[in-house]
């Protein structure tokens, strides 16, 4: 009895794990913006908003403290020490197969940040819809 109990319930863990790692389905823009928040630059924008010192994109877009246009005017003209990023965004891969205008792109990354600070998008592995 034992061991049959062992391995019901080691399938239920096997399958809860797989669960737990398997990409979220999202939409083409979501997928997009998050390849963007990636790649841009090489290293991603997470580089360097996800350092404490530097401005918390989620956070500022989920207190309604960083609109989508002021937003875009930042990757458009840059701000203080951030580079203009809209060469950079536009440079990414899978922008460039979705055939993306820049406010097509910049749509995509805020759309995906406000996702995710809104919670819905989840975060982790994503995996475009089709």
């Amino acid at each position: 009895m034992k061991k049959s109990f062992g391995l019901v319930a080691g399938a239920a863990l096997i399958a809860l794990s797989s669960q737990a790692f398997a990409a979220a389905e999202v939409s083409e823009k979501i997928w997009v913006g998050k390849k963007i928040y990636d790649r841009a630059f090489g290293r991603g924008c997470g580089a360097c908003h996800d350092i404490s010192s530097n401005p918390q994109l989620i956070d500022l877009i989920k207190k309604g403290e960083l609109p989508k246009d002021r937003f875009a005017s930042v990757i458009k003209e840059g701000k203080n020490g951030m580079p203009k990023a809209s060469a950079a965004i536009m440079a990414v891969g899978p922008v460039k197969k979705a055939n993306y205008t820049e406010d097509q792109a910049i749509d995509a990354v805020y759309s995906y940040l406000k996702g995710l600070g809104d919670g819905s998008v989840p975060a982790g592995k994503l995996k475009k819809k089709k």
